[in-house]
């Protein structure tokens, strides 16, 4: 009877993935391509993310990710220019990217992909990202990765800059803390 009575205490906190802290000090969002045949790659410096993760009950699972966008480090400066420029992200119009979970599911492999939505210059596209949740030795991490095609978001669209690679790989690495 103790035991039955445990379990339906328990119900209710099996009802909802856990929250998550981002350790933003610890975590970084990226990503990389090639120009003119050379590799690049940049980081974000602010972005927000509200994390709602449970392995074992994905349904109630939730990413929500925003980025300021004006805040691009490729490690140079004139680049960093040219991405805020109405040709790329245009932050001065559209100052944030927004990415929004619509589903998770686990694949037969037993790995997860997460589908949702992201906006860039207010363009809204569904993407999958890969998911590789890590809890151990008492330090949860999140790893994203995605690759997009920038040309479906309108960064780079004219001819003028076919020497950047159309697919852009995105990565987020995210140390967690339990809220």
């Amino acid at each position: 009877m103790r035991i039955f009575m445990l379990c339906l205490l328990l119900l209710p906190v099996a009802a909802f993935a856990r929250d998550w802290n981002v350790d933003m000090a610890k975590s970084g969002l990226g990503f990389d391509g090639t120009y003119q045949g050379g590799a690049f790659a940049g980081k974000f410096g602010k972005w927000t993310a509200a994390i709602a993760f449970d392995e074992t009950d994905l349904a109630k699972a939730k990413f929500d990710v925003t980025v300021q966008l004006a805040s691009v480090d490729t490690g140079s400066g004139e680049r960093d220019q040219t991405l805020a420029t109405a040709d790329f992200f245009d932050t001065a119009k559209f100052p944030q990217a927004h990415f929004v979970t619509t589903s998770f599911n686990r694949s037969a492999d037993g790995g997860v992909t997460a589908q949702g939505t992201l906006t860039i210059r207010d363009i809204a596209k569904p993407v999958t990202l890969k998911v590789t949740f890590a809890a151990t030795g008492g330090t949860t991490t999140l790893d994203v990765t995605t690759t997009l095609n920038r040309r479906d978001f309108g960064l780079g669209a004219s001819g003028d800059w076919d020497d950047i690679s159309q697919q852009i790989n995105v990565h987020g690495h995210l140390l967690l803390t339990p809220k």
